[in-house]
């Protein structure tokens, strides 16, 4: 049964909803707006410390844990459909994740749409992880991470990387990731009454969006579509009421028939990115632990 505290994600992304219905002509700057709340419900993690850089010509921001490990980073990529969201929003989350780890986070405010649309957001996932190995940071000791558009993102990465004949981050941690732009999984029908914030609308409407004149088909757009083999190991955490469920567990078996090591756990009744109540409920606080265990010793620590 899921928690109490838990019920604090729901009632979000409720709010939401009956914010953009009571405004169907709703801007842009306004829709963003509403999004920058998402980290109000995120505890603060403490001891982390933020620090806004240019990474390779991409706007980013550390995030320090407290005697955290100077050469081992998490390349982090925020979730808003590619349109909303921010490294503001997401810094307590990812500061939750890199605290646990024991690593920085570089945590990137990539280009969003409509203003640059698809392949902007994955170039400059791949410039900024370019830029950490320029820095000097090795590629065995970097992990990426992200949640929805941010998890497909931390996803794509890999893609770029491995097309620009960069070496390969360790592992990648995508959290409720949104890798079928198109929308064709059966969660999307069967679980519409349960998701309390990714409707198929939604979902449409966001994807015409960020693709712009790209094909919903572009393997680093729609990573149902990519090739994985030679992919690092990729751990992917989902929630069990989410419309994008089946988008994790059809890509978790195009990674494991690829060759690729591929662990999924679905949270049983818990919402779209349940971890940003890290800090808060008992769900994403065991989420974010078990990401620590599996990064660490992919990473060297």
């Amino acid at each position: 049964m899921a928690s109490p505290q838990s019920q604090a994600i729901i009632d979000l992304y409720n709010h939401w909803l009956e914010c953009m219905a009571a405004k169907p002509d709703m801007s842009l700057e306004e829709l963003r707006d509403l999004f920058e709340h998402w980290g109000d419900i995120t505890g603060e993690p403490g001891d982390v410390d933020y620090v806004e850089v240019d990474a390779g010509g991409v706007q980013a921001m550390w995030a320090l844990p407290k005697n955290c490990s100077e050469n081992r980073v998490a390349l982090c990529t925020h979730g808003g459909g590619y349109v909303c969201g921010s490294m503001y929003t997401h810094r307590k989350l990812f500061g939750h994740v890199a605290k646990a780890v024991g690593c920085k986070a570089l945590i990137l405010h990539y280009r969003r749409a409509p203003e640059h649309t698809h392949p902007s957001q994955v170039e400059d996932a791949v410039a900024a992880y370019r830029w950490l190995l320029d820095e000097g940071y090795k590629p065995e000791h970097i992990f990426t991470t992200g949640d929805s558009a941010g998890g497909a993102l931390s996803t794509s990465v890999l893609l770029g990387a491995r097309a620009a004949g960069l070496p390969l981050p360790a592992t990648a941690v995508p959290m409720s990731p949104w890798y079928d732009p198109e929308g064709t999984g059966e969660s999307v029908k069967t679980n519409a009454e349960k998701d309390a914030l990714v409707k198929e609308e939604v979902l449409k409407n966001m994807a015409s969006t960020f693709l712009g004149s790209a094909s919903s088909k572009d393997p680093t757009a729609n990573l149902l579509q990519a090739d994985l083999a030679g992919l690092p190991p990729i751990y992917i955490q989902t929630g069990g009421d989410e419309t994008l469920l089946d988008d994790s567990t059809r890509f978790a078996k195009l990674a494991e028939a690829a060759g690729v090591e591929i662990k999924l756990d679905v949270y049983p009744e818990m919402q779209h990115v349940f971890h940003f109540l890290a800090g808060r409920a008992p769900e994403a606080d065991d989420a974010v632990k078990r990401i620590a265990e599996w990064v660490r010793p992919r990473i060297g620590l």
